[in-house]
């Protein structure tokens, strides 16, 4: 058993706000798992995806936006991807955490849809 809300490290980088990171997990290969914390009325500012990510919102609800800068509604259940050098930001008015995977291989699983 571990906790991974251990908010071990504030992200500042990309005039961040209010914002947490806990390296969760790696494997083989620049694979990595980080629990993400941003707080009421906290950011994490534009910047570019490094490689694939997924980021994966676990309770609460915020925003997330992409290139154009448009905000767009997540909650506790939704998922967002963003492509290796894709401008996106991340922020609350309510708080929220989020799990982010990213690495040069993820894929998604979209399931199959009536």
């Amino acid at each position: 058993m571990f906790r991974f809300d251990r908010a071990e490290k504030v992200v500042d980088r990309f005039d961040s706000v209010g914002a947490t990171a806990t390296r969760v997990a790696a494997g083989e290969g620049p694979i990595h798992l980080t629990g993400l914390t941003i707080e009421p009325g906290g950011t994490i500012g534009s910047h570019p995806a490094p490689v694939s990510q997924l980021f994966l919102v676990i309770t609460g609800e915020g925003w997330v936006a992409g290139p154009d800068g448009r905000r767009i509604p997540v909650a506790a259940g939704d998922g967002v991807r963003w492509e290796p050098g894709e401008e996106h930001a991340s922020g609350s008015n309510a708080g929220l955490a989020a799990l982010a995977l990213e690495g040069p291989s993820v894929d998604l699983f979209l399931p199959d849809l009536p």
